[in-house]
């Protein structure tokens, strides 16, 4: 019987994963992968899509941990690599296109015949946006970053971030407003 040490501190466990203990790296792996794809998914709606950018995102974590310093959250770190891996991934599959006529052409979902508002439905609403509108609403909404990190990000100005965020939120109130889920007042 193979018997695994299992690193409590994960200060140790990031020094054995940089010294390339593969039974550390492995528990990297299965501690962060479940919140990294529900990152990655929140930019890229095709889940499989969403798994391929987070195992480069992995291989990015793997080949840069050494220059992680231990000033601030790891997973932070990770999530940063992730959230970068995702737009570079939608930049090369050329998804992200700032059309204001997109709005106008966006499919509306079907009707919710409940009014408690799940995780899963949310997602559904937010993958229903154009690409350039999701991509912005996630980075400033749910990633924290700000117009600036945006544009710089997206290689888009920042009134442009400021304008997509704008009719985004103005997209999902819509849906929302369609699904009888938001009433008279919540504006």
């Amino acid at each position: 019987m193979k018997i695994i040490t299992f690193y409590k501190n994960e200060k140790q466990l990031i020094k054995k994963s940089v010294s390339g203990n593969r039974e550390a790296q492995q528990q990297l792996f299965e501690k962060y992968s479940p919140k990294m794809l529900g990152v990655c998914r929140q930019y890229i709606k095709d889940i499989h899509f969403a798994e391929d950018v987070m195992i480069d995102g992995f291989v990015k974590v793997y080949k840069n941990l050494d220059s992680f310093r231990f000033e601030g959250s790891f997973e932070g770190w990770i999530r940063r690599i992730m959230v970068r891996e995702s737009i570079s991934f939608l930049r090369k599959r050329q998804f992200i296109v700032y059309d204001d006529s997109a709005y106008d052409k966006a499919p509306m979902q079907s009707e919710v015949t409940s009014t408690e508002l799940d995780v899963a439905h949310i997602q559904k609403l937010i993958d229903a946006l154009p690409e350039g509108y999701r991509a912005v609403f996630v980075l400033y909404a749910v990633e924290g970053y700000s117009h600036t990190e945006i544009a710089s990000e997206l290689n888009i100005s920042e009134g442009t971030s400021r304008s997509q965020l704008f009719k985004s939120r103005k997209m999902l109130k819509e849906k929302l407003k369609q699904q009888n889920i938001i009433g008279y007042g919540t504006e």
